[in-house]
């Protein structure tokens, strides 16, 4: 006989906001910095280009000036090792919380196959969307918002207002 397991429930989510609200201050206490993701993709894809096409790399000005403001090492830089704790730490939780599973959450009127299509189209887009906005929201809007930033303030508004007023039209592939 199989014995069901209840899975462990989530971190309040007013506590966890507290929390990434401090996680932010002390960010730019310790290191002068916010956080942000943006900037360790950028590095990774920095890093490939260099090694598989050397050549371009140091031809083109974005590729060359990005590697030397990380001493030609883009993976050395600090976002990398923190992103690096935040898929280990998402990992932990999940083997922690007994909520690591193989599964692809959706509603029932669309395919596993459409979600994951989705998903992966809306991260493209979000992430030439930070390219373009120079930083993505955590490093934009939570840092900004941490420091008292006007443009902090402004980036979250618009990241919430559009996900707000898309979101009607885009909730059949969530829920």
């Amino acid at each position: 006989m199989e014995t069901i397991r209840k899975p462990r429930k989530y971190m309040n989510p007013y506590l966890a906001g507290v929390l990434l609200g401090l996680v932010v201050l002390a960010a730019n206490f310790v290191s002068g910095r916010g956080l942000g993701a943006s900037g360790a993709i950028k590095s990774a894809i920095v890093a490939g280009v260099q090694t598989i096409t050397p050549a371009h790399a140091a031809a083109s000005p974005f590729y060359d000036n990005f590697s030397k403001a990380h001493d030609g090492k883009p993976l050395n830089s600090w976002l990398v090792y923190q992103m690096l704790g935040v898929i280990v730490g998402g990992f932990l939780s999940g083997v922690i919380g007994r909520r690591l599973t193989w599964k692809v959450e959706h509603n029932p009127k669309i395919q596993s196959r459409t979600r994951l299509i989705a998903a992966l189209g809306g991260g493209i887009l979000f992430g030439l969307g930070s390219q373009l906005g120079r930083g993505c929201t955590s490093g934009s809007a939570l840092s900004g918002m941490a420091v008292l930033s006007l443009g902090g303030f402004i980036s979250m508004a618009a990241i919430f207002g559009t996900a707000f007023m898309l979101a009607y039209f885009f909730r059949k592939l969530w829920i």
